[in-house]
């Protein structure tokens, strides 16, 4: 697969073996002209013109609480390649809104799998913004406050949408 691998991200703050984990993928990526890692400040420009300038976006963590990596993709519509851990599995339904994947190679075979699969990939990316949209979005978070507090006034005022 003829491709770019563009590594972007920080340091964790809570995490000071992460600087010497950083050197060591520069290291190993030193001298490959497809592999690009980036270290970069939290900028929401940045991030976001990466993401949307992506094919494949891969959130492969350790540990995760609610990953908003993982959500922007997912808004943006594009394909997610994610371990399964924490909060990333309440975000992706594995083959539905993207793929999940326990270790290192199976993370590589989702990716290689979305890249020469591109409708498959574009279908993933769909159904993932439509997942956002009726889950995560602060709109449908002030509906369903809103729903409730019609309820608590007058049974007879409750909205069904």
């Amino acid at each position: 697969v003829d491709c770019q691998l563009i590594l972007a991200g920080g340091t964790a703050d809570d995490d000071p073996e992460s600087v010497d984990v950083v050197e060591q993928v520069r290291r190993k990526a030193e001298g490959d002209p497809d592999i690009h890692v980036l270290l970069m400040p939290q900028n929401d420009i940045h991030i976001n013109a990466l993401q949307r300038a992506s094919s494949v976006i891969v959130q492969k963590s350790l540990r995760e609480g609610f990953g908003l990596t993982v959500t922007e993709a997912l808004w943006k519509a594009k394909p997610v390649v994610a371990s399964a851990v924490g909060g990333i599995t309440v975000q992706i339904k594995h083959r539905h809104h993207g793929l999940l994947c326990h270790s290192a190679d199976g993370a590589a075979l989702a990716i290689k799998q979305l890249l020469q699969n591109p409708p498959y990939a574009r279908r993933l990316g769909e159904n993932g913004k439509e997942h956002v949209r009726q889950n995560f979005l602060l709109t449908r978070h002030l509906r369903d406050y809103l729903l409730l507090f019609l309820s608590l006034y007058s049974a007879e005022d409750i909205i069904y949408l």
